[in-house]
């Protein structure tokens, strides 16, 4: 059996090269490259028989989006204008995103597509999707009588009126 030579330095120069070759293909990219690669952050909650998507969307009028609800995901694209003012200046700073954005969220269950609701307010979009029938939690009572485990609500309404 050889043994081998551990050689940090080697190593950490792979690392270094590794580095180096990322910052060079992200200095690489141009600024209009950079400047549409945003997606905007979303909140996805369960709520019994419907779920709440919420995504945050600043900047953007309702109507530059464009949002399409399918029984197993939701695509929210839009774009962001510069709107450029006569008197402008030049900028010292700039860390606002503009330009064309598209994000598809998969859905934990699948949805009634057909009665969606929405409401945009505030640079937040709020999207309702109702769950479908076939997923949505059913509330079943389960008793303990006689020791014979669980019986379904009817029967043991049955059971206790015979008694």
């Amino acid at each position: 059996m050889a043994l081998i030579r551990w050689q940090p330095f080697h190593e950490m120069e792979s690392l270094r090269r590794q580095m180096d070759q990322l910052f060079d293909e992200f200095a690489g990219m141009s600024r209009e490259t950079r400047s549409t690669a945003w997606a905007p952050a979303i909140e996805l909650k369960d709520e019994n028989d419907h779920l709440v998507l919420r995504a945050e969307i600043p900047g953007v009028e309702g109507k530059d989006l464009d949002i399409q609800v399918a029984r197993e995901a939701v695509s929210i694209a839009g774009e962001h204008r510069y709107e450029k003012k006569t008197e402008e200046k030049g900028f010292y700073r700039s860390e606002l995103r503009y330009g064309n954005f598209q994000r598809t969220i998969p859905l934990p269950v699948p949805v009634e597509n057909d009665k969606v609701q929405a409401e945009f307010k505030n640079g937040i979009l709020t999207l309702t999707l109702p769950k479908a029938e076939e997923v949505r939690r059913k509330v079943f009572k389960v008793n303990l009588g006689n020791g014979q485990g669980a019986i379904p609500a009817s029967e043991s309404a049955t059971e206790n009126s015979q008694g």
